[in-house]
C-alpha cells in the first residue's frame, strides 16, 4: 500500500512537471496582458528541437539550450504579432498550434526520414527527469518573489491591469509586455524538453498530446498566481498518475481513463472561468495616444 502512494505520488510530480514549467510561463504572459493559448506550440517546438539537437551532439543539455531558443523564437513571433502589429492574440496563439502540429513532423522527416518521431536516445543522453522536476518546483517560489516583490514584477502586473497608466509612469508598455512573453517562451519551451528528452528519449509526433492547454486551465484555476497555478498543476498531474493506475483495475476500456485529465480539466473551466478575475488590460492590445 505504502509502496503504491509513493509510485502515485512520484509519477504525480512527473505528469506535474511540464504544466508547471508551462504555467508558469503563461502567468508571466498574461499578467503582462498578452493572452498566451500558443503554450502547446511552443512546447512541442521545445520538445522537437531538445530531441533533435541531442540526437545530433549526443548532449542533452545543449538539447534543452537549443530547446530554450526555440522557445525563445517561437514566443518571439506571438509577441511581433501581437504586440508590435496588434493582431488578436487568440488568433495568433492558434495560428502557432496549429504550425507546430505540423513543423516538427516535416522537420523530422527531413533530418531523420520519419514523420512519427525522432531517433531513440540512449538513456546516457537524457536528462534526469526528477532534476527538472526540481527546477520547476523551485521556480515556483521564485516566480512569487519576481512577480510580487521586485521592480519588475510590479512593472509587468501594471502593465497587465492599466497600461494607460504605467505609461504615464514612464513604464514602456510594450518592452514589458515582450518581457512577459518572451519568458513563457523559455519556460515552455523547457517543459517541452522535459517530454522528449527527460520523461521519454525520443519526440514523437504531437507529443505534448494538450498539456500546453492544460497549463493554461491550471493557470486559470490558479487566478493566475503561482501558488495556485503550481497546486493546480498538481491536481491535473495527479489525474494523470490515478489514470495510469486505474487502467489496470478497473474493466473498462483504457480510452476511457485515459480522457481523466481532459475531462477535469473541462470540469475545471467550467465551474471557475467565471469565478477568477484575470488581469484587467489582458487580450487588449495597447495604443499609445499621441497628442
Amino acid at each position: 500500500m505504502l509502496d503504491a502512494i509513493i509510485a502515485t505520488l512520484a509519477a504525480t510530480l512527473r505528469y506535474s512537471t511540464p504544466l508547471i514549467l508551462a504555467a508558469l510561463g503563461g502567468m508571466y504572459s498574461e499578467r503582462s496582458g498578452v493572452i498566451n493559448i500558443a503554450l502547446e506550440g511552443i512546447m512541442l517546438a521545445g520538445a522537437f528541437t531538445a530531441a533533435a539537437v541531442t540526437v545530433f551532439t549526443l548532449n542533452p543539455w545543449l538539447g534543452l539550450a537549443a530547446a530554450i531558443v526555440a522557445g525563445l523564437a517561437t514566443a518571439l513571433i506571438h509577441a511581433i504579432a501581437s504586440i508590435q502589429f496588434k493582431a488578436d492574440q487568440v488568433v495568433v496563439g492558434t495560428a502557432i498550434n496549429i504550425l507546430f502540429l505540423g513543423v516538427p513532423a516535416l522537420a523530422s522527416g527531413a533530418l531523420f526520414e520519419s514523420t512519427g518521431s525522432t531517433r531513440q536516445l540512449e538513456q546516457q543522453y537524457t536528462l534526469s527527469p526528477y532534476a527538472i522536476a526540481a527546477f520547476a518546483v523551485a521556480m515556483v517560489p521564485v516566480s512569487y518573489y519576481v512577480l510580487f516583490r521586485t521592480r519588475f514584477g510590479l512593472r509587468l502586473r501594471a502593465v497587465g491591469e492599466n497600461p494607460e497608466a504605467a505609461d504615464t509612469a514612464g513604464i514602456s508598455v510594450e518592452r514589458m509586455r515582450y518581457a512577459g512573453v518572451l519568458l513563457s517562451g523559455v519556460l515552455a519551451g523547457i517543459g517541452g524538453a522535459y517530454l522528449s528528452i527527460a520523461q521519454n528519449s525520443l519526440f514523437t509526433r504531437n507529443m505534448t498530446a494538450g498539456r500546453g492547454f492544460i497549463a493554461l486551465a491550471a493557470l486559470i484555476f490558479g487566478k493566475w498566481h503561482p501558488v495556485g497555478a503550481f497546486f493546480a498543476c498538481l491536481l491535473f498531474g495527479f489525474a494523470d498518475a490515478l489514470s495510469d493506475r486505474l487502467q489496470n483495475v478497473l474493466p473498462i476500456p483504457v480510452q476511457f481513463i485515459q480522457i481523466i485529465p481532459y475531462v477535469l480539466a473541462m470540469v475545471v473551466l467550467a465551474g471557475f472561468i467565471g469565478r477568477a478575475t484575470p488581469p484587467r488590460a489582458i487580450g487588449t492590445p495597447y495604443v499609445k495616444e499621441t497628442r
